[in-house]
């Protein structure tokens, strides 16, 4: 039921006695069966106080001015609990936008948005959305203040009864972030994980905050733990969230915060944990031109799977950066992803493996692929990576020898003269020799 009040007083000439007021303890939104106080507050020479519902008969002259409208509304008069989320997140960003989304099987014709049990926002009207078969109402809010931190909720009613409401949503907290120096989030165990194994997420700041808090996107409930001081004058807290299961993949981001405050920090750089075998197939991966390259080539490593594949990951074993993706190509009935490396180093070394997802799930990969080892070869000389080149690679150049080839002739004709001279001495010697015997 709704009571819409007015409160005046009476006795006295008309209107010497100033405005009343009249307000609802504990507040103008009251559940069924629940009590409220309305207390009416005038002037000291007044005598009675006259209460008046809207809609109903004035049984006596009054003289004041009638108070300003108060309205009471009666929640949980329909049984059909609404549903209410923000988009992008409950985290919100200082500046942003955010649109809230309140959702009933019932077909009420209004939602209405209240945030600490005051309204938020006017009334919007349903609109039935076919591919959910619900009602819906969607809320916008631009440019959030930190104003707009604190618990939403959102209920459904009649155009009959504007002030009969439906049970309330579950309370939705809205936190706003972007109000001091943002956090890390780092992870030890990697970022594509096998179903059972342990994980780690650590996050960290040199600004000293009393709390981190872990969210993953898309989900209802925050991770908090209270910050453990380092002797470098770091802050961390560790949120373990092994052994890990389908539940564990999403996209993590955390904040910093002062005790209990839902003012937080800016946002980490967001943190993706992705888990194996949850597609029962596992694609193929190739090297071209091969998985032995020199430094300074160019490498293809090519993911193929003949099951649908939206998304392939390519992921190097030990590597810090989270792995590359790439959207799948069909190809003569295959799905593929062709992963390009121009002029490779030895940093590019290591074991690969590639993974495919859907898009249903981003983070639910499938079995891996094969390992295959990748190679750059090439000769180290003061720190430098020195390419062993085909000479028949373009851009080979042959070393200029003229030189050196001129002074070797040179040497040579040298030598060849003086045997000749030895030679012929030689000759002139035994000649010499032999006339002499003659004689």
């Amino acid at each position: 039921m709704t009571f819409t009040f007015t409160a005046l007083l009476c006795l006295g000439e008309m209107w010497t006695l100033h405005k009343p007021t009249i307000m609802a303890e504990p507040g103008p939104m009251v559940s069924l069966r629940s009590a409220v106080t309305i207390p009416c507050e005038g002037s000291l020479d007044a005598n009675i106080c006259v209460m008046h519902k809207e809609g109903s008969q004035n049984l006596l002259d009054t003289q004041s001015e009638p108070s300003d409208t108060l309205e009471i509304v009666v929640t949980g008069i329909y049984n059909n609990k609404p549903s209410l989320s923000v988009l992008p997140s409950p985290v919100v960003t200082l500046g942003r936008n955010m649109t809230f989304q309140c959702v009933s099987k019932e077909g009420y014709d209004k939602f209405i948005l209240t945030k600490d049990d005051q309204n938020f926002l006017s009334p919007l009207n349903s609109q039935f959305i076919p591919s959910i078969m619900q009602w819906q109402a969607l809320f916008s809010t631009d440019h959030v203040t930190p104003d707009h931190r604190g618990t939403f909720r959102c209920y459904g009613y009649y155009n009959h009864s504007q002030h009969w409401w439906s049970v309330p949503s579950e309370p939705l907290e809205i936190y706003i972030s972007g109000l001091s120096k943002k956090s890390s989030l780092l992870t030890h165990q990697g970022y594509i994980l096998d179903p059972g194994k342990s994980l780690t997420l650590q996050c960290c700041s040199d600004f000293s905050y009393e709390r981190f808090v872990l969210y993953k996107l898309g989900g209802a409930d925050f991770n908090q733990h209270v910050f453990q001081w380092t002797q470098a004058d770091f802050f961390l807290a560790n949120f373990t969230l092994g052994p890990v299961n389908s539940s564990n993949g999403g996209q993590y981001r955390c904040y910093g915060t002062h005790n209990l405050s839902s003012e937080w920090s800016a946002s980490s750089d967001p943190l993706d944990i992705l888990i194996t075998g949850q597609l029962p197939f596992s694609p193929s991966l190739s090297v071209k031109p091969n998985s032995t390259v020199h430094s300074g080539d160019n490498v293809t490593l090519l993911c193929q799977s003949t099951y649908k594949v939206d998304t392939f990951i390519l992921s190097k074993e030990g590597a810090d950066q989270q792995p590359q993706r790439l959207k799948s190509k069909s190809e003569a009935g295959d799905f593929q992803a062709e992963f390009f490396m121009s002029a490779v180093t030895s940093d590019l070394s290591g074991t690969y493996r590639c993974y495919g997802s859907q898009d249903s799930s981003p983070y639910l990969l499938t079995q891996a692929s094969v390992p295959v080892e990748l190679t750059v070869s090439g000769e180290v000389d003061g720190g430098k990576q020195i390419p062993n080149r085909d000479p028949r690679s373009p851009g080979f150049k042959k070393q200029d020898h003229t030189v050196e080839n001129l002074i070797r002739m040179g040497m040579a004709v040298m030598i060849i003269t003086v045997i000749a001279i030895l030679v012929f001495e030689g000759w002139g010697n035994q000649r010499q020799i032999h006339h002499a015997a003659e004689r």
